[in-house]
């Protein structure tokens, strides 16, 4: 399918610039940026916010674009042939754009905890949905998932799984991210990021530190993931962590790393959607936290930036649900700590609350094989002007 470039819309406005999209592919990209200030920081003191639930699935219709595109370019992916990966929710809507996109069926395999509201959607926009029954013993719902996604392709010769933890176009898919922030913002001192596949992190980052070599970055985690030393446990935070270490997490990129629990992520949401009309998932809610203590603590001045990656409304029945908040035990009047807490090494003791590491290190002690992500790419199929 022909996705080019945005072309100028007929019989508009005079005197208005518009353009119209050709493809849903096209809108993928160049997301605005929105400044926030309190409760997070005092006023004059708060951080840019990219909104890249302002594509049309999240932030992953980037990685799902281009890692499918690659596939295709280097003849791993036949036309036609099916995708098959594992994912919690968003990488599955930006895989299912990509399959309308490129012309493939897609399957993303899951588990019971992916939100109804999620399966619904994706079923809606032609995935198949294969949820795995139990988690893996010993690496939980994420392994299991994994196995069902190895079993699946061997049924199936010629389908193609897009390793989105592992493969170095997930890292490559983000440096359009960091030139639309360079646009944008200009100087940006502080990147602050969620972690999961360590794609938009590592990708990011080497972006932005072509231009911005002193630029320091702050990953952040959730309570009960493995990536950054922790013991894995069992987490209610989707779209971030991990109960594996992914080789795509470039952790000498990192400054430091923050974990954060349910209930403060949730208190963080609810503040983004009461004070500034937008918010997200799990991601937007621990970095808005996090993002909220740089601009408070850091000299004035420090101009920061932190990716949201995704809206909303897939987390209607979980995060902004009073019930199912309470029911976990999520919901306190009071905020939470200014402060996190702070440990010396990541493994010093098990964290259960919002903790500060600002020693990292890749806990399996890994070399890390610099990716294309972190020199160049031409970025995902389709993103263009919005």
């Amino acid at each position: 399918m022909n996705i080019s470039l945005l072309e100028p819309a007929r019989g508009g406005v005079p005197g208005l610039a518009s353009t119209v999209a050709r493809h849903p592919a096209q809108l993928v990209g160049n997301t605005p940026v929105l400044r926030l200030e309190e409760p997070f920081a005092p006023a004059g003191r708060g951080f840019f916010a990219k909104l890249e639930g302002a594509n049309p699935g999240g932030i992953k219709d980037r990685p799902a674009l281009h890692m499918v595109r690659e596939a295709r370019r280097r003849g791993e992916l036949a036309p036609g042939a099916p995708i098959i990966e594992s994912s919690s929710g968003t990488l599955g809507l930006g895989l299912a754009l990509a399959g309308l996109t490129y012309g493939h069926p897609v399957t993303v395999v899951s588990d019971p905890g992916m939100e109804g509201a999620m399966v619904r959607l994706l079923s809606a926009l032609g995935a198949r949905i294969d949820q795995v029954a139990a988690p893996h013993p010993e690496g939980g719902w994420q392994t299991a998932r994994r196995e069902q996604v190895a079993e699946l392709l061997a049924a199936a010769p010629g389908a193609y799984c897009p390793d989105q933890y592992h493969n170095p176009d997930n890292v490559a898919a983000y440096r359009p991210l960091a030139l639309e922030l360079l646009a944008q913002l200009g100087r940006i001192d502080v990147l602050v990021t969620a972690v999961g596949t360590g794609g938009h992190s590592a990708g990011i980052a080497a972006g932005l530190r072509e231009a911005l070599p002193d630029l320091a970055l702050i990953g952040v985690d959730a309570v009960g993931s493995t990536i950054f030393g922790q013991p894995a446990r069992p987490r209610l935070m989707r779209g971030l962590g991990s109960s594996m270490y992914p080789s795509n997490v470039d952790y000498a990129a990192f400054n430091e790393v923050h974990w954060v629990a349910a209930g403060e992520a949730v208190w963080a949401c609810r503040q983004l959607a009461r004070r500034y009309h937008f918010s997200g998932g799990w991601s937007v809610g621990a970095v808005a936290l996090v993002a909220g203590w740089a601009a408070r603590t850091m000299p004035a001045g420090t101009r920061i930036a932190a990716v949201f990656p995704d809206g909303p409304y897939r987390y209607l029945e979980t995060i902004y649900n009073d019930a199912w908040c309470r029911e976990h035990g999520l919901l306190d009047d009071a905020p939470p700590p200014t402060e996190p807490d702070e440990i010396a090494e990541a493994d010093e003791c098990v964290v259960d609350r919002w903790t500060r590491c600002s020693r990292v290190r890749d806990p399996l002690g890994r070399e890390r094989t610099p990716l294309a992500g972190d020199a160049a790419a031409d970025g995902p199929a389709g993103a263009g002007a919005r």
